[in-house]
């Protein structure tokens, strides 16, 4: 399993702390950048870095990490890929629940709230990488309905 990990300048000293922890466990982690600390960089550019890499992947266990103040903006370019399944999440069972029921492939952290707080971020991210999807007919159909939405 590959971890595409992506922030800009405000996840940035996150990612990093991130990026060592989940060396640490052995995963094999991308940084698609940025690569260094720019105060006026766009994260857009970041998740779409990210979430191609992840969509190239043929490993279909890969996951992107994203960080940016809120995590929002990082999760709704993330969401315009088909077949990335982004969500922001606060907490270990929000997490959980994402994966086994939503199948979420990507990762969107608020780094203004999680930096200040390494025992949730680390509890948030080995759910995301260890929760595995439940797999039920349900959930693949509505995550194909997903897929298939398309604008007014």
């Amino acid at each position: 399993m590959k971890i595409y990990l992506a922030a800009d300048h405000r996840g940035f000293k996150l990612k990093g702390e991130i990026f060592s922890y989940l060396v640490k466990r052995d995963y094999d982690v991308v940084d698609c950048g940025n690569k260094t600390y720019q105060p006026d960089d766009d994260f857009p550019f970041f998740a779409q870095s990210a979430c191609l890499q992840l969509l190239g992947d043929a490993d279909d266990e890969s996951r992107a990490i994203l960080l940016c103040g809120g995590g929002q903006g990082m999760a709704m370019a993330a969401n315009r890929f088909e077949g990335v399944r982004a969500v922001v999440v606060r907490d270990r069972a929000e997490t959980v629940l994402s994966r086994k029921d939503n199948n979420a492939n990507v990762l969107a952290l608020p780094a203004d709230v999680m930096e200040v707080d390494a025992e949730l971020w680390q509890s948030i991210v080995d759910a995301f990488l260890q929760a595995e999807y439940a797999g039920l007919a349900r959930y693949e159909r509505r995550n194909k309905m997903i897929d298939e939405l398309e604008g007014a």
